[in-house]
């Protein structure tokens, strides 16, 4: 079942690595400031919209029963929280000031600490896969509105 998630999610993985090295590119080389720039390039939100949308046609064309399309949602939540997660690593292991450091990020008023760091986006891990899983439910609810692929 990853085999096929993954392959599914390939165009979500192109989309997540464009969105990541915006965030880079805008938090670095061009210092936009976080709270002018973060809700250009937000991973949350590509992840969000990429669960809720496939998984309107997973149920419509690949006749996918709600867990399985739950679970591709959240299968891209996971990926998308990782590469949150190993972009805040890089930050701190290298001194980089981003938007992956930044304390707003990470719902600090303050710079806090790596090991805090990692506690917190643990927690963003735990929180958006089971969001994502919503929104995939929504999503294939939604699918049902959708006329079925022909020939099924």
């Amino acid at each position: 079942m990853l085999n096929e998630y993954t392959r599914l999610a390939r165009p979500f993985f192109v989309m997540l690595g464009i969105v990541t090295v915006g965030r880079w590119l805008q938090g670095t080389a061009f210092g936009v400031p976080y709270e002018k720039g973060t809700h250009v390039f937000s991973i949350v939100t590509l992840c969000l919209f990429a669960s809720l949308f496939s998984a309107v046609f997973t149920r419509a064309w690949l006749g996918w029963r709600l867990p399985r399309a739950a679970g591709f949602a959240m299968f891209m939540a996971v990926v998308a929280q990782v590469v949150i997660l190993l972009s805040t690593v890089v930050s701190y292991a290298f001194g980089i000031p981003s938007y992956f450091s930044h304390p707003t990020a990470l719902n600090q008023p303050e710079a806090v600490g790596l090991s805090q760091a990692l506690l917190i986006r643990a927690g963003g891990l735990v929180v958006n896969t089971l969001l994502n899983g919503i929104a995939g439910s929504l999503g294939w609810a939604l699918g049902g509105l959708l006329p079925p692929r022909p020939g099924r």
